[in-house]
């Protein structure tokens, strides 16, 4: 079968000007283009458009999408396992979400009494998801399975106060990684504040402290574009910035 981008627009859900689009920035080309000037899509378009609809869904950026679908090794087979598993996972922390307000529903329409661990455990698990997802593979090879797994249950464990008072100064870091940028300098009085917040931030999850893990997060933040482009996305620069005045609140640099 073939698809003209009317065609392919009504039967997949996506847009024509969507598709042309795809076509512009070169993530998804027409097989053939017939002789009044018409795209035509064949099979192979239709399947790969199937695949960059699946990347949607888990939220994967269109640029990142081109590189992972442009890879030599890319093998639509593999790539598919792989959408079926992040979409299971996905469920799974939905599924989670939707317990949790039925719960709240149910406690504010009088039913039992809701626990304050219950109200933030699908938010802790999709936290501990994400992580896992996005950064995983490094971290458990860095520090091993059981320190990342004592730390998931820490956070899973989590009071309602101290979640809450986590994701508050995550974002009390961000605004001064901001400020401390501006002064340039690592070793200045808020680049200081910074690192001191960042030790902070992580006790909620790290079982223990140690100087060496703290330095090595922070030289990863440089090393591994995909926690470089975290913080240079809030402040260009940001991540080696920040691992910086780490190193000098550690006395390492």
């Amino acid at each position: 079968m073939e698809y003209t981008v009317n065609k392919l627009a009504q039967m997949s859900g996506v847009s024509g000007r969507t598709l042309r689009y795809y076509d512009q920035i070169g993530l998804l080309k027409p097989g053939r283009i017939n002789s009044s000037g018409y795209r035509i899509y064949g099979q192979k378009e239709v399947d790969l458009l199937q695949q960059i609809l699946f990347y949607r869904e888990l939220e994967v950026s269109l640029e990142d999408i081109m590189k992972i679908i442009n890879q030599p090794s890319f093998n639509p087979t593999l790539a598919l396992k792989d959408h079926y598993n992040e979409l299971k996972k996905k469920r799974a922390r939905l599924d989670k979400i939707i317990a949790t307000v039925e719960t709240t529903i149910s406690s504010m329409e009088g039913g039992r009494t809701m626990h304050d661990k219950e109200k933030f455990a699908g938010f802790k698990e999709r936290l501990i998801d994400e992580n896992e997802q996005n950064y995983g593979n490094e971290i458990r090879e860095k520090y091993g399975d059981e320190t990342v797994d004592a730390s998931n249950r820490k956070l899973r464990g989590m009071s309602q106060g101290d979640y809450e008072a986590m994701t508050k100064l995550g974002e009390e870091i961000l605004v001064l990684l901001k400020k401390a940028y501006v002064t340039g300098d690592p070793k200045s009085d808020l680049a200081q504040e910074l690192a001191a917040k960042h030790k902070e931030w992580l006790m909620y999850s790290w079982t223990k402290y140690a100087k060496e893990a703290h330095a090595g997060l922070a030289e990863m933040y440089v090393a591994d574009e995909r926690f470089t482009a975290y913080y240079d996305k809030k402040v260009k620069g940001g991540a080696e910035f920040l691992r910086d005045a780490i190193l000098v609140y550690l006395g390492m640099k």
